[in-house]
């Protein structure tokens, strides 16, 4: 029996050895998958940011354009009202 097992323990230290081999190849390939999507995340999160700005610059320009479209029909209406009275 103490044959058997001392036959035994090699072969079964060397499946140990290869499966911890495959197991921090796995992990190596798993850190570099996340990695990777790190990085795009935090590009998608720049180009998101960058829309956002780019949305907001538009919104004040648009915002601007009508304030001043309301400030002329507001001078419009005065001059209308001053006319009426005259």
């Amino acid at each position: 029996m103490s044959c058997l097992a001392a036959l035994q323990a090699p072969v079964i230290m060397m499946s140990q050895n290869r499966q911890e081999e495959k197991d921090r190849e796995r992990s190596k390939q798993d850190y570099m998958v996340n990695l990777k999507s790190e990085l795009e995340i935090r590009m998608l999160h720049e180009k998101i940011d960058h829309l956002i700005i780019h949305q907001q610059q538009e919104l004040l320009n648009i915002q601007q354009v009508q304030v001043e479209m309301m400030e002329d029909i507001m001078k419009q209406l005065s001059a209308n009202q001053k006319k009426d009275e005259k």
